[in-house]
């Protein structure tokens, strides 16, 4: 099986950066696809960003485009999310996700099959 572990998270100011990282162990990560989603208390999780298993393709939620930046390096099994002009509403636990890239559907929203614990992002205003 396949272990995801995160970091990074923390306390930034409105406007400021973090840059989260996913570490990855048992498996290679170059057979998945990657993604991160957050979640809030009392609320669903949501989808953040995804990258394709060679990093050609990214996707990202509308709320998070132009800010956010996902990334991966195979060869260190790391998946990266650089985070900018963070807003209070970006407040949530992010979590760090593989789904394989033999997956037939097209949205990036299903087909996940590793989870990571998740890291707590807290911007304040």
């Amino acid at each position: 099986q396949m272990q995801l572990t995160e970091s990074g998270g923390g306390l930034v100011q409105a406007g400021g950066s973090l840059r989260l990282s996913c570490a990855a162990s048992g498996r290679t990560i170059g057979n998945y696809e990657m993604s991160w989603f957050q979640q809030s208390p009392g609320k669903v999780r949501q989808f953040v960003a995804a990258i394709s298993w060679n990093g050609d393709t990214t996707f990202y939620a509308d709320s998070v485009k132009g800010r956010f930046t996902i990334s991966r390096d195979n060869a260190k099994k790391m998946v990266y999310l650089q985070m900018n002009s963070l807003k209070p509403e970006d407040t949530a636990v992010y979590y760090c996700a593989a789904r394989p890239a033999s997956y037939s559907g097209s949205d990036w929203i299903y087909g996940y099959e590793y989870w990571g614990q998740g890291t707590q992002v807290t911007v304040s205003s």
